[in-house]
Parts: structure tokens; C-alpha cells; sequence
């Protein structure tokens, strides 16, 4: 089995961001994808690839905040969170 290069990595995280399920959580993780992932230390690619793992339904309530996102995934909720935010409301 061949490696995934980092472009094909890359490539498919940002496709699956913006094809979830359900197009609330296309419209907040495809743009945050397109503007940050070829940025993002590799460290935090992996966290974002596991984040891609989760339903949209758990997705949806941590970042309304209706439910509290597991340890690992909350610093990236909150950036995530706050780009949807800004994207759509503009800086606070």
C-alpha cells in the first residue's frame, strides 16, 4: 500500500470538509478547511483528520455549545468555532 502524500492528505481533508452530511457543518468546516489546513503543523492535521471521524451531530452540539466536546478536540473546536463565527458576524 502506497503512503498518502501530504498534497493527497490535504486534498481529501478539505473534500470531506466540505461533503459531511449535513450542509450546516459543510458551510462551517469546508471554508475553515480551505483557509487553514495547508498551515497547520502536522500535529494538528491529526487531530483535524480525527475530527473529520466524528458525526456531525456530536460536531454541531460542541461547537453551539449545547454539549461539552471531548479533551482532545476542544482547542481546535474553539478556533473552528471562532472562524464560523467571525466568518459570519464579522471580528467581535
Amino acid at each position: 500500500m502506497v503512503a498518502e502524500t501530504a498534497e493527497a492528505r490535504l486534498k481529501r481533508m478539505v473534500m470531506r470538509s466540505w461533503r459531511r452530511g449535513t450542509k450546516e457543518m459543510d458551510l462551517v468546516l469546508g471554508p475553515y478547511a480551505e483557509a487553514h489546513l495547508a498551515e497547520m503543523p502536522p500535529e494538528d492535521l491529526d487531530i483535524y483528520d480525527r475530527l473529520l471521524q466524528e458525526n456531525d451531530q456530536d460536531l454541531m452540539a460542541w461547537i453551539m455549545g449545547t454539549d461539552q466536546p471531548p479533551a482532545w478536540i476542544a482547542p481546535l473546536l474553539d478556533r473552528v468555532t471562532d472562524f464560523a463565527r467571525n466568518r459570519l458576524t464579522g471580528p467581535a
